[in-house]
């Protein structure tokens, strides 16, 4: 069982688990031996996440969800299968503890009368500044 947040819970059997061998330098170990994981997990079918949080979840995961919605985290960190196996599954909860946090809604405000004259005051500064360059270069001409 997979501890997210008090509330969500994901059991040992919709985890699945394939070990490959690690990209990269390593030498002959890492030839021989499958110390990589690949944690798949059908997000879009887990009858254990919200429909706000599964739909969140599969915004914030992007390229890591194939078509039918299964996200895949590749870990090869480590030396061991043990740590890319920790860091697949803490990279699986802070993915799924990300998308629990429900986004504050954002209430639409109108600017101040401050902050509209500081905008067109600036505006002109910038105008004025440009104007200038473009005089001298008439005169150079």
């Amino acid at each position: 069982m997979l501890q997210i947040t008090p509330v969500i819970r994901i059991p040992e059997s919709e985890l699945s688990e394939r070990f490959i061998r690690a990209p990269g330098p390593g030498g002959q170990n890492v030839n021989k031996v499958a110390t990589a994981v690949q944690l798949s997990f059908d997000a879009a079918r887990s009858p254990s996440l919200a429909e706000d949080v599964r739909q969140r979840l599969l915004r914030l995961a992007g390229r890591r969800v194939d078509g039918e919605g299964v996200l895949t985290i590749e870990a090869h960190r480590f030396r061991t299968r043990e740590r890319n196996r920790e860091d697949a599954r803490e990279r699986l909860a802070g993915l799924i503890r990300q998308a629990a946090h429900r986004p504050k809604p954002r209430i639409a405000t109108r600017p101040t009368r401050g902050s509209k004259e500081r905008r067109l005051t600036s505006k002109k500064l910038r105008g004025r500044v440009k104007q200038t360059r473009s005089r001298r270069s008439d005169e150079d001409a």
